[in-house]
């Protein structure tokens, strides 16, 4: 078949990758200038299946109500006279009951190991060189309720196949080193060995590279302006010089974008776009960063070593779709790395550092819509990865080329069911 996939992020173009694999004739149509120039572009470097706790947990609505109005809080909710986000704080709050997470949980791990299994073949079938180190994620943990609470998430997902084990303070210190010069202090941890990190964006462009060498081809900088309907089935796709394209199935992989596409088809998208900040500090020769992937549960930030750089990201800002730098929340960030690894070299403030915001998909319980859209047979979704783009693209390119190419799919598709 003739395929427009919309998006030319790391999952747009996964996607493209393993649909031209499968036989079909594809096309990627963005509005930048270059393939991973928006979420894709700086976030936080992490193939992280040990990441599947989704926000919506039992734990969350209190934390959520503590850090409203923190200006610097990990998840800062900014109150909007917007149907759209109060529906989805509600669909936010029935995620939090035990059995939901549970299930979230199962259907985020499937879909990330599936994908890290893609990632390295793909990796070694292409000799992609993205600044990886197979190293492991260590969550670090300096307060003692966040590690009693991480334990029995440890052993969930262990039990669904991630094996994401605790560590005392002193098993922490020598997987990471690093850490020794902490100011914080470390309670324990939990280890995933075979969690990786690399540099998304460059990932992005490297595939992107050889999927054009694959016949994929990229069409740049233009404007989507709708979906055209013709008969039940989508037509074509409207640009904003009043040109169409056509073809015979179109993928939708435009991230926190994707509900405002479909939204005049009277599909309501349950999915909003989070604010996500990194801070990338150059590093010095000689200067005593991580090479193991960090996570910090407490203050939802990630770090990770891409050569010599160190890439500290996280945090979520529900502020609709604005992407402006707000200084305040990238210091705050900033200082948290410093107080991890005060040896890592950076200046005063915020000199000498690289700042980026993007806006990452987020569904009410951070599994992605991954499949057809019902009432249109040539309509599929790729999108609402949420924290995890990075870590699930691979994998979900994989399961979307097998559904649209009606092949057996290595994971049940149901969880991801649009």
């Amino acid at each position: 078949m003739r395929i427009l996939v919309l998006g030319a992020g790391v999952v747009g173009v996964a996607a493209a990758w393993y649909l031209a694999e499968a036989g079909h004739e594809v096309t990627v149509v963005d509005r930048g200038t270059a393939p991973g120039l928006e979420t894709s572009f700086a976030n936080g470097g992490q193939i992280s299946v040990s990441h599947a706790e989704p926000w919506a947990n039992p734990a969350a609505p209190l934390k959520v109500l503590r850090w409203l109005g923190r200006e610097d809080s990990p998840l800062l909710w900014r109150l909007r006279a917007d149907p759209a986000q109060w529906a989805w704080g509600l669909r936010f709050l029935a995620e939090c009951w035990p059995w939901r997470t549970r299930d979230n949980i199962r259907a985020i791990v499937d879909l990330a190991l599936e994908s890290r299994h893609c990632l390295g073949t793909l990796r070694a079938e292409l000799n992609l060189d993205y600044d990886h180190l197979t190293r492991g994620i260590l969550h670090v943990y300096s307060d003692a309720a966040e590690f009693e609470h991480a334990l029995p998430q440890a052993a969930l997902m262990r039990e669904f196949g991630c094996q994401r084990v605790p560590k005392t303070t002193a098993e922490c210190l020598a997987i990471e080193p690093a850490l020794k010069d902490s100011q914080l202090p470390i309670v324990g941890g939990t280890y995933t060995e075979a969690d990786e990190s690399g540099d998304a964006h460059k990932f992005t462009v490297d595939l992107a590279r050889h999927c054009a060498n694959k016949g994929v081809s990229f069409v740049h900088g233009v404007e989507l302006r709708g979906l055209l309907v013709a008969s039940g089935r989508i037509a074509g796709v409207r640009l904003a010089d009043g040109a169409a394209l056509g073809a015979d199935a179109f993928v939708v992989a435009l991230g926190s974008y994707s509900p405002l596409l479909l939204r005049p088809l009277g599909l309501r998208l349950p999915l909003v776009p989070a604010k996500g900040y990194s801070v990338t500090l150059p590093l010095e020769e000689g200067a005593r960063a991580p090479t193991v992937s960090i996570t910090d549960d407490a203050a939802k930030i990630v770090f990770s070593r891409l050569g010599q750089r160190l890439r500290v990201a996280g945090t979520a800002e529900f502020a609709g779709y604005d992407t402006s730098i707000n200084r305040h929340r990238c210091e705050a960030i900033a200082r948290r790395a410093l107080q991890w690894f005060p040896g890592a070299g950076a200046g005063d403030g915020l000199e000498g550092m690289e700042l980026w915001a993007g806006l990452r998909p987020v569904t009410p319980g951070n599994v992605p819509f991954i499949g057809r859209v019902a009432g249109y047979d040539n309509l599929f979704l790729n999108t609402g990865h949420g924290t995890l783009g990075w870590t699930m693209a691979c994998g979900s390119g994989k399961l979307l080329a097998d559904l649209v190419s009606g092949r057996e799919t290595a994971i049940d598709p149901e969880p991801y069911s649009v």
